[in-house]
């Protein structure tokens, strides 16, 4: 009897709040608009972020004590909106979905301070905070389903406030030929941005619609990664909101071990604001050449001995060194078909194929019209080395820009025949230059048969180039390849084309790894338990662990991970 009591009188209560929210959110709605006119906006912020609050305690039951959120006094706007907690919960991958209990769209770096500030501070309740870029990320590592996510490349933030958008735009300096960019900026409009100056970044991803602070917290590579290295060696400062609410600038020479830490870092000591871009002079077009190769030994070679003239003068090597794998017709003929004609298809029969797989090697000369005169010649000195089917050179010529953004390209392609927002089991792999050869055998000419339901791209890159002091992990050679099987389930009624039999070939592609004992290491990395977690970073997940003790004790940020569990939530600082 007093048991069925309490509850009713829970039930009494909760409808009581819900009254009084429904009542607030009137009110609250006819208070702003009045405080806006009279230039009142950021009291209204506060206003309509208290009933946000409000009804978050009510909806969703948040038990923390109210008071501490309705300190905040951000300026950005924390939605509750339906169709930002929808876009919030969903990424690029589509692989899982988490719906967080409020977003954040900051209007600066406070904003987010606040935000963590608060959750760190929370005593017996907590939540956690992920931050979220261009959402491309594949397995939810931006998710959280009992906390906050910051749209970190939001534009709502930029129409707050007179003084707001100069502070997020792109500051480009010349002379010192850096930029200084905001953490949720897309890499296009840097491209973008820089290119008014003359200049551009060194280092890129092959698609420019990622967030600043998304690629730096993983690394961020390219065909141009064999020389200029990732895109987290071309840093010169950052500044991060640590999982204490702190806002630190950190660099080589200042809070070194934080800067460090969250280069590659995945989210998980802080949030990037603001990344210094190193610069270099901007050229105006690219000669783009791809080759094809029946034999993977040659194919390797070749490309090993292009990113070997890596400190060499410009003149006397390419300038971006990738590749790809085909082991079905179709690719070869409509991914990125600007090379092959429909009119005169390549066939891989025809080629003389080793176990039935053709590799094409990519590669490209950047040109401006003081260099025009010489390219030819010093393009075709480089192409004498390589050992390719010389029938086989399709060659295109394009302005920087275009070449950078090719995928974007793509993508519209692919949206328009509603092939874009699909499940993505996309799996990328570090493998060392001494078993590629394996791995060809037993994937490229074994677990994938002749279907692969996309792009699987491979090229080397130079370990001395990336910066061990990062939080990222690579094979221990000196030489490594990125291999990455980026593709796209169908739901068409063809088997070999659903999610279920790419995860399924995904598992396999992981399993025979570790039987042959093959030490890949994974880029973009998923695990889901603590032995996992703790064999991929080897020798380094010592200083990982401590490192997050130090910057994110309570384990608040990128949950999504599973690296760690909030410490609210419980004893254990490990993941499932």
């Amino acid at each position: 009897m007093y048991q069925t009591k309490t509850k009713t009188k829970t039930k009494t209560k909760v409808k009581t709040k819900t009254f009084f929210c429904v009542v607030c959110w009137c009110c609250l709605n006819y208070l702003a608009i009045k405080l806006a006119e009279k230039e009142l906006l950021s009291m209204a912020s506060k206003l309509l972020l208290t009933f946000a609050i409000c009804r978050l305690i009510v909806t969703v039951g948040l038990t923390m004590d109210p008071t501490e959120l309705l300190r905040l006094g951000v300026y950005g706007q924390l939605s509750v909106d339906p169709s930002d907690v929808q876009t919030a919960s969903l990424d690029f991958g589509m692989l899982s979905r988490a719906d967080p209990w409020a977003v954040l769209h900051p209007a600066s770096a406070d904003d987010i301070t606040r935000v963590v500030k608060a959750a760190y501070e929370s005593e017996a309740h907590g939540f956690t905070v992920s931050a979220r870029g261009h959402g491309h990320s594949i397995n939810g590592q931006a998710q959280t389903s009992n906390g906050v996510v910051i749209q970190m490349s939001s534009s709502r933030g930029r129409r707050l406030g007179s003084s707001t958008p100069a502070a997020l735009r792109p500051h480009v300096y010349e002379k010192e030929r850096y930029v200084d960019v905001w953490g949720g900026e897309l890499w296009i409009d840097v491209l973008r941005s820089t290119l008014e100056h003359g200049l551009a970044p060194k280092s890129w991803t092959d698609y420019l619609y990622l967030s600043v602070g998304g690629t730096l917290s993983n690394a961020g590579i390219s065909g141009q990664a064999f020389h200029q290295g990732p895109q987290i060696t071309n840093v010169h400062e950052l500044d991060v909101v640590t999982g204490k609410g702190e806002l630190l600038t950190c660099s080589e020479e200042q809070n070194s071990g934080l800067f460090h830490a969250v280069l590659g870092g995945l989210g998980q000591f802080g949030i990037i604001t603001r990344a210094r871009i190193s610069l270099e002079p901007a050229p105006k077009r690219v000669r783009w050449i791809r080759v094809l190769y029946s034999d993977f030994s040659t194919f390797t070679r070749d490309q090993e001995y292009l990113i070997s003239l890596h400190e060499l003068p410009a003149s006397q090597k390419f300038d971006y060194v990738e590749g790809f794998v085909i082991v079905d017709e179709g690719l070869i003929n409509n991914w990125r078909s600007s090379f092959f004609s429909p009119r005169n298809p390549v066939k891989i029969t025809s080629l003389g194929t080793d176990g039935g797989v053709l590799y094409c090697l990519e590669i490209t000369k950047n040109y401006d019209e003081s260099t025009a005169d010489t390219t030819d010649q010093e393009v075709e000195s480089l192409l004498k080395k390589l050992n390719f089917i010389q029938s086989s050179v399709f060659t295109t010529d394009l302005l920087y820009v275009d070449f950078l953004d090719r995928v974007h390209k793509a993508e519209l392609k692919l949206r328009s025949k509603g092939l874009w927002e699909v499940p993505h089991p996309w799996l990328n792999l570090f493998i060392p230059k001494s078993r590629i050869a394996d791995f060809d055998k037993g994937v490229f000419k074994g677990i994938l048969g002749n279907k692969t339901g996309g792009p699987i791209l491979i090229y080397p890159m130079n370990k001395h180039k990336w910066d061990n002091r990062s939080s990222v992990v690579t094979p221990d050679e000196d030489v490594f390849y990125l291999v990455a099987f980026l593709r796209s389930a169908l739901d068409n009624g063809e088997e070999m084309q659903s999610l279920e039999y790419l995860n399924h070939q995904n598992r396999e592609i992981l399993k025979f790894c570790d039987e042959a004992g093959i030490k890949a290491k994974q880029y973009l990395p998923h695990y889901t338990t603590q032995e996992e977690w703790v064999d991929h970073f080897g020798d380094k997940w010592g200083q990982f662990y401590q490192r997050k003790m130090e910057f994110d004790p309570r384990y608040i940020l990128a949950t999504g991970q599973r690296i760690f569990k909030p410490s609210f939530q419980s004893s254990s600082n490990m993941a499932l």
